[in-house]
């Protein structure tokens, strides 16, 4: 998958407000609480004097004195701001955070507090959730409604990624006429990878044609046996898995994202480390822990794959990993996040959470909390089932983007790393 993906749309969009906001003289939108741009940002946004440095003057026929005095060699030119960089520059603290979170919506239909996340908080993103048997017509009229709430006040014009779990099998919000019924991934993998791909694809242009253009698919945690499948309740019991061996995960689970891509969908590989070698759920229990996976365990060969080809979302569980990081769960852990994916890894993209306001594992923290510990571990964009707890999140991270630096440049950086990314850059 080293077939960067891309979303056309959103490149045309940012990259035409980027060209408007150079002639506008970046003038911010919003309440205007921005600062100046983290330091991923500013590597090259930031500004250069212009060189405007003198040539050494010809020297004359008989000079007593050198009739001008050298001038220093003109500092090199930085490059222009990228069209996301711009567009950073130009949004409001709150509309930056905004940016950072994807709220749940009704896939037959979106509830007020959907629409308050949307058109009060800034939220950026959206993912279609539930079960819908309404078809490819009535889901585009959902999406339309969605995206009909971004403007300058509210996202500052930024299109939103509009996403949903079409994994298949058990797992497929979306259904009804103008889609395929899709069978399980391990019914998937009986078709081989070149099959696979195509069909995929296929299934990629349905979600494309009813306005989503991103997958929370696929499922890339290798589930230890058959044997053992019917036990791993998050994965193995619901025949999520590809194969029982890393390899076997990787090529064909990859051949499902690859086929995502070849149709304009963003694929979300999950759930990073791997859910495959746990037993309860963390959607119903909480403290569930892998006490197996190592930092450079066989099983995350199908993340690595993903990564090189191209692939710019990983999901990551809510596990906790005993020989990784036992006092933190995935999602607040720096360990996860920034060693594994991206040092280990070389991961440059969107690091997102998996359900982190309804999901039991989550019981014991705050809905504040929830929201500082992904953002200040290393997390770029946060998954909300509830919208009713996007108001105390997004409050809380911008109290504290306001008021610590270090947190803010967090904020901005993963903000610009989410602009990037629509931008298809």
């Amino acid at each position: 998958m080293r077939k960067t993906q891309t979303i056309a749309s959103f490149g045309v969009s940012i990259a035409t407000a980027g060209a408007l906001l150079a002639m506008a003289s970046g003038c911010s939108s919003g309440s205007g609480s921005t600062a100046p741009p983290s330091t991923e940002a500013t590597s090259s946004a930031s500004a250069s004097s212009p060189p405007g440095t003198t040539q050494p003057a010809t020297a004359s026929a008989a000079p007593t004195k050198p009739s001008t005095v050298p001038s220093p060699s003109a500092a090199p030119a930085t490059s222009a701001p990228t069209a996301a960089e711009q567009q950073l520059a130009a949004l409001s603290l709150e509309q930056r955070v905004g940016q950072l979170f994807m709220v749940a919506a009704k896939a037959t239909g979106a509830e007020p507090g959907t629409m308050r996340a949307l058109k009060e908080y800034h939220t950026g993103n959206v993912y279609l959730s539930g079960r819908s048997k309404a078809g490819s017509a009535a889901t585009a009229g959902v999406v339309s409604s969605l995206t009909g709430t971004v403007s300058t006040a509210t996202t500052g014009g930024v299109p939103l990624f509009v996403a949903t779990d079409q994994e298949g099998g058990y797992v497929q919000v979306l259904s009804g006429p103008g889609f395929s019924t899709i069978p399980t991934a391990l019914v998937q993998a009986g078709a081989g990878q070149a099959k696979l791909r195509a069909d995929a694809a296929i299934w990629g242009k349905e979600l494309r044609s009813a306005g989503v253009n991103v997958n929370l698919a696929p499922v890339l945690d290798t589930v230890t046996s058959p044997e053992f499948a019917p036990s791993n309740a998050p994965i193995g019991h619901f025949q999520r898995e590809y194969g029982y061996a890393p390899g076997t995960v990787s090529t064909l689970g990859n051949a499902f994202a690859d086929g995502m891509k070849d149709a304009g969908v963003a694929p979300v590989v999950k759930h990073f480390p791997g859910l495959g070698r746990v037993v309860p759920n963390t959607d119903v229990t909480s403290d569930v822990r892998d006490t197996s996976t190592t930092r450079n365990d066989p099983a995350l060969e199908p993340f690595h794959a993903a990564i090189t080809s191209g692939t710019q979302w990983v999901m990551v569980s809510n596990a906790y990993y005993d020989k990784i990081d036992p006092a933190n769960i995935a999602p607040f852990s720096p360990t996860v996040m920034d060693t594994m994916l991206r040092a280990d890894a070389g991961f440059k993209g969107i690091v997102l959470s998996d359900d982190l306001c309804s999901a039991a594992q989550l019981e014991a923290w705050s809905d504040a909390d929830r929201a500082l510990n992904f953002f200040g571990a290393g997390g770029t964009m946060l998954v909300c089932a509830d919208p009713a707890s996007i108001p105390a999140m997004q409050q809380a991270v911008v109290k504290k983007a306001a008021t610590d630096a270090s947190f803010r440049a967090k904020v901005d950086a993963a903000a610009l790393t989410v602009l990037r990314v629509k931008a298809g850059q």
